[in-house]
């Protein structure tokens, strides 16, 4: 007669088994913590990766809602353990209890001569009263593979129908790898991402791609750390190699890569955002789409949906720092200040943050003329070399808002070298870019051109460097120069909505007011309306320069239509959480005031012209815009 633990073993060896306590079901409203994985096998590659294939099983299910690592993370803290703990035992059950869990998955590992055990086994928060339990022997060569098909078994167990778990299925060596050095690269990187950032995870995820040349998500998730680094063209080839294997990943990371695809690489938005309504009916408790969509919004200028978006993608992940920065920065797209700080102070009193939560802050103390405040977050990005230039060359715009030419070329020149030392050529490219527009709005014509031909050296293939390009050589009167730029616009990026609806056509707009024509730059505006025009097309640049209403102003003024013009300007200073230190916002005084001037409204011209002339009170004095200013105001006298 065999003995238990002899049939125990003859099962194992059989293939598997499946032990239920009783009859036991999740509801759609559930979640699940996924604990860390045991290894009794002494092989250090079994560390962290099973647990990230598992979180791959189980995140293919629309019925399953697992855990972000965020939440864990933040959970993790409020329970004061430090860094490092593993999430087992009473540690798991009690992150699972504080989240407000009902299921902890425990998931582990045990050599049984030259195979492996595999073993799953799910417990209520609690009780830790075991629910379901899967267990399966694999060989090296296939653990992978026998993980994925026990994490469908234990779905089955825990609820999920029978036709949803055939529907949603990917084998796990086709939805990540087959490869467990790559699966191990990819999951260190997960890990290190919570603790340093996009910039000490990036190398990891990169590594995992060096193993396996197929492995799309770790393609993905290297473009998506280069975007959060501003290397923006090292992210549209890392997401354009994701796309083109998409077929070979689970239906959540086909969304995903899809969308990241067309948001980046073709940059069809409307696209990207049918993709993302796509993911919130299969997978309606992922927070993920929410923010994409809440970003694109943002760039469509439509600040009130972005806010809603983002409070539905909080309600779902509330530790998610991406999703409150965005809420931070789309209250001030409405004009709410005061709700803005407290979202991204709340978010620092949390122990979360990061450069776009502190540039948040710097914008925050700017509009309210707190230059300790602005002192104080600039301070944070001393000894963060990857993040330095940033706040360098909002600095510039800050000083060049105030008329500080020469300042703000010297802080643009240390930002340029900051990126340059950081191996960040496109953020060199970006803060170029950006002062040659300060230059074209000042117009001062020559420092502009020497800028923008610098951007284009460093980023040649940067569609947001091109159409900016474009425009400053409009602005520039150098007609050919933006003629080519928008000629190869037009052919690399045939399905990019913002370069063909928002930049492209305040190009011509542009270009008509070189030659006198204010009647065809106003024509050309009319496909660039609101609330697209009050967009935020710059991922790598926090101020709005409202563009295509500032060119607007311009033309009314060409064309003698005061009033018009007038309303305009007006636009921008009604939007100062929105321009920021963006020149066209102090530039906007004076174009207030011509408009005034040119209605017959004198009253209303002295009082904007001193306006303009008091934010530029201590300008460098040599700026000739700056003389015009004074010489048009004393003839008002």
């Amino acid at each position: 007669m065999a003995t238990a633990g002899a049939l125990l073993l003859a099962g194992l060896i059989a293939g598997a088994f499946v032990h239920f306590h009783h009859a036991f079901a999740l509801t759609s409203k559930d979640t699940v913590i996924l604990a860390d994985f045991t290894n009794r096998t002494g092989e250090p590659l079994f560390d962290d990766t099973l647990k990230q294939g598992l979180e791959v099983a189980l995140r293919e299910s629309p019925f399953l809602s697992v855990l972000p690592d965020n939440r864990v993370a933040a959970t993790l803290k409020l329970m004061e353990l430090p860094e490092g703990t593993a999430v087992t035992g009473e540690v798991a059950r009690e992150v699972c209890q504080r989240s407000g869990s009902r299921v902890y998955v425990a998931g582990s590992i045990a050599a049984l001569g030259n195979r492996y055990v595999l073993g799953l086994k799910a417990l209520a928060c609690a009780t830790a009263e075991t629910l379901a339990e899967e267990q399966a022997t694999a060989g090296k060569d296939n653990v992978i593979d026998v993980l994925g098909r026990e994490a469908s078994k234990l779905r089955k167990d825990l609820g999920e129908s029978l036709s949803s778990v055939e529907q949603y299925d990917t084998s796990l060596k086709q939805a990540t790898t087959s490869s467990l050095e790559a699966l191990k690269a990819y999951s260190v990187a997960r890990k290190i991402m919570l603790k340093r950032g996009s910039a000490g995870a990036l190398p990891y995820f990169q590594r995992a791609v060096e193993i396996d040349s197929t492995f799309a998500s770790a393609y993905a998730s290297v473009g998506v750390h280069s975007v959060n680094l501003g290397q923006l063209e090292r992210a549209r080839e890392y997401f354009t190699k994701a796309y083109s294997l998409r077929e070979h990943t689970s239906e959540w990371e086909k969304l995903d890569i899809t969308a990241l695809y067309h948001n980046w690489v073709t940059g069809d938005l409307r696209k990207a955002d049918e993709i993302y309504q796509q993911w919130t009916d299969i997978y309606p408790r992922d927070d993920p789409p929410y923010s994409h969509l809440a970003d694109d919004r943002m760039k469509f200028g439509d600040y009130a949906a972005c806010v809603d978006l983002e409070r539905r993608g909080l309600g779902l992940n509330p530790d998610s720092v991406i999703d409150i920065e965005n809420l931070g920065w789309c209250l001030m797209g409405l004009g709410r200040m005061d709700e803005a700080q407290h979202t991204f102070q709340e978010a620092l009193s949390r122990k979360m943050d990061d450069d776009w939560l502190r540039e948040g802050l710097y914008a925050v103390a700017f509009v309210a003329g707190d230059a300790k405040g602005m002192e104080s977050e600039a301070a944070w990005f001393e000894g963060r070399p990857d993040f330095k230039f940033e706040i360098l060359f909002y600095q510039a715009d800050a000083e060049a808002f105030g008329g500080h030419l020469r300042r703000a070329r010297e802080l643009t020149k240390r930002a340029v070298d900051s990126a340059a030392r950081a191996s960040n050529l496109e953020g060199a490219a970006a803060c170029r870019i950006q002062a040659a527009r300060r230059e074209a709005a000042l117009r001062n014509v020559a420092e502009a051109r020497r800028e923008t031909n610098e951007a284009l050296r460093l980023a040649p293939n940067s569609p947001s460097v091109e159409a900016q390009a474009a425009l400053i050589n409009a602005w520039a009167g150098n007609e050919a120069g933006a003629r080519r730029l928008e000629a190869e616009l037009k052919k690399r990026h045939p399905q990019d909505t913002l370069i063909n609806s928002y930049w492209l056509p305040t190009v011509d707009a542009r270009l008509e007011l070189a030659r006198g024509n204010s009647a065809g730059a106003l024509e050309s505006l009319q496909t660039v309306s609101s609330p697209l025009d009050l967009g935020s097309p710059l991922e790598d640049q926090p101020n709005v320069c409202l563009d295509p209403v500032y060119t607007r102003g311009d033309a009314y003024l060409a064309a003698g239509q005061g009033g018009p013009a007038a309303n305009e300007f007006q636009r921008i200073l009604d939007h100062p959480g929105l321009v920021l230190n963006c020149t066209t916002g102090a530039l906007a005084h004076l174009g207030l005031a011509r408009a005034y001037a040119l209605s017959g409204n004198t009253a209303k011209a002295r009082a904007a012209y001193k306006d303009f002339l008091t934010l530029w009170k201590d300008a460098d004095p040599d700026v000739p815009i700056l003389k015009q200013a004074k010489a048009e105001y004393a003839k008002l006298q």
